[in-house]
């Protein structure tokens, strides 16, 4: 889920179709719109498919950022474009990789007349960006082929990006993954907060008593020097990742899926693309890959760590990414797993404690219930991370296929 630094207000969801098909006609669009339906399960931007007239018409994704969150929207989209741009020349520059099909990449939209990739109708600002077709995402991995697929798609998309210096991005979302920031607005809320008490609440506020030291391990070590910023997705979690529909997975040894989630083919939702860790985004993947319930479930003292999962989705990435990646980066890889989910249970408490002023929420409890989860998340790391701690050191020794 794309998020910002500290909670905000939501906004309110746009109203009639016919408004949605007006704006998304101010796009330079090859034929006229057909349709605008809504798409996906986004917490924080509204998001619509746009279909057209006419027969073998492409789809778009029409999407209103949430401004209160994006709160520079417009380099937010020079940060789009940037990457976007940067990974088409990297694209044309390189051989295509054997057995896989092609990375792509959302191309952005300008609006008519061409002087912006955006729309400002009243206080929403709008943008438009092509649809990737014979694709689809999951909620929750299928299988461990799957978790492989997943771990190539973010490591091929930070291979790609790895040479864009950070200097040319935006820090669209100060703070953001900034943990001791997070939790010095928690302490804030907290303080002020007038919900109700619960024993649920209650175990949460322990939870986060017992592991305050935990916020600030990532920070100490890029302010040591250890780890260096790059560009980052910002939100790659599973969803996000798209896998071509009817494609096969395989190594040409015989490994292949039995799920048929497909070949991992692009990374979306760029929102949060800015100068980062790249653990930020190793530990997100991870946390949202490795939940078998998935991340809105309410039987929260189920959740576990799948181990497997995380061993495939590692295998995966750093055959993609292993080259730029330094001792440092693989050391602090295990860290990184067990912080992120702490991060967002820590903000999702916060979130409920404050009243549901950010996360959109569908029912009471909502936000409390996702931190549970993440919280029961980061107890099964902890209990694994000597296991995650040798995974990643044997595949730091050995040469991963990509």
């Amino acid at each position: 889920m794309s998020e910002s630094a500290a909670p905000t207000a939501q906004e309110a969801p746009m109203g009639a179709v016919s408004d949605l098909v007006t704006i998304a006609e101010g796009f330079a669009l090859p034929a006229p719109v057909a349709a605008v339906e809504p798409l996906g399960r986004g917490n924080v931007n509204d998001t619509y498919l746009v279909s057209l007239r006419g027969e073998d018409q492409p789809r778009f994704v029409l999407q209103r950022l949430n401004t209160r969150v994006f709160r520079r929207p417009k380099l937010v989209m020079g940060n789009i474009s940037a990457v976007v741009r940067h990974v088409e020349r990297r694209l044309a520059e390189e051989p295509p990789q054997p057995g896989r099909l092609p990375w792509r990449v959302p191309q952005v939209v300008p609006a008519r007349g061409g002087s912006t990739p955006w729309l400002v109708r009243g206080e929403a600002f709008w943008r438009t960006l092509s649809f990737i077709e014979d694709s689809r995402s999951h909620e929750t991995i299928t299988d461990l082929e799957h978790a492989r697929e997943i771990g190539y798609g973010l490591g091929r998309f930070h291979s790609l990006i790895s040479d864009l210096p950070a200097s040319e991005l935006a820090d669209t979302l100060e703070g953001f993954h900034i943990t001791p920031g997070y939790l010095a607005e928690y302490r804030r809320v907290l303080a002020e907060s007038t919900v109700s008490p619960s024993a649920e609440t209650e175990h949460c506020l322990a939870f986060v008593q017992q592991r305050q030291d935990l916020a600030s391990v990532l920070e100490q070590a890029r302010t040591a020097g250890r780890l260096q910023l790059r560009p980052i997705h910002g939100d790659p979690k599973i969803n996000n990742l798209l896998m071509a529909s009817g494609s096969e997975i395989g190594d040409g040894e015989g490994r292949g899926s039995q799920a048929g989630c497909g070949q991992a083919i692009a990374l979306v939702d760029l929102d949060t693309v800015k100068p980062g860790l790249v653990h930020y985004d190793i530990g997100d993947c991870l946390r949202s890959a490795c939940n078998r319930l998935g991340e809105e479930t309410r039987d929260w003292p189920a959740v576990q760590f799948d181990l497997e999962l995380a061993e495939a989705l590692l295998e995966g990435y750093l055959g993609q990414a292993r080259a730029f990646l330094t001792p440092d980066d693989f050391a602090h890889i295990p860290e990184a797993i067990r912080l992120i989910p702490f991060e967002l249970g820590l903000r999702f408490l916060t979130d409920h404690l404050a009243g549901n002023v950010y996360f959109k929420v569908s029912h009471p409890g909502h936000n409390l219930e996702r931190a549970l989860v993440q919280f029961q998340l980061t107890r099964s790391i902890e209990a694994q991370l000597p296991a995650i701690r040798a995974i990643v050191e044997r595949l730091r020794a050995t040469e991963v296929a990509p």
